[in-house]
C-alpha cells in the first residue's frame, strides 16, 4: 500500500487512467471487428464506410500512445487489403 499522500494520489489516478485506456482499447477492437464483419458479409461499400471510421479511431488511439504506431499501421494495412480483395 502507498505510504505517502503523493503515492496514494498516483494510485488513485492510475486506476482512473487505466479504466479510460481500457475503454479506448475496447473501442478500437470493436471498430476492427465491425470492419471484419462487413467484409464477411460481402458488402464492399459498407466495408469501405466502416473502414474509414475505423481508420480515424485507430489513428486517434495511436496518437494517445495506447496502441503502438506499427501495430496500427499493420491493422489498417490488413483491413485495407481485405477490402481490396473483395469481389
Amino acid at each position: 500500500m502507498a505510504n505517502t499522500a503523493q503515492a496514494r494520489k498516483r494510485a488513485r489516478q492510475s486506476v482512473k487512467l487505466n479504466a479510460h485506456n481500457s475503454s479506448l482499447r475496447s473501442k478500437l477492437r470493436t471498430s476492427i471487428k465491425a470492419v471484419r464483419k462487413a467484409i464477411e458479409v460481402g458488402d464492399k461499400d459498407a466495408a469501405k464506410k466502416v473502414f474509414i471510421a475505423t481508420q480515424s479511431t485507430i489513428d486517434t488511439i495511436t496518437d494517445k500512445k495506447i496502441a503502438h504506431k506499427n501495430t496500427a499501421a499493420r491493422q489498417k494495412s490488413r483491413l485495407s487489403a481485405a477490402i481490396k480483395a473483395m469481389a
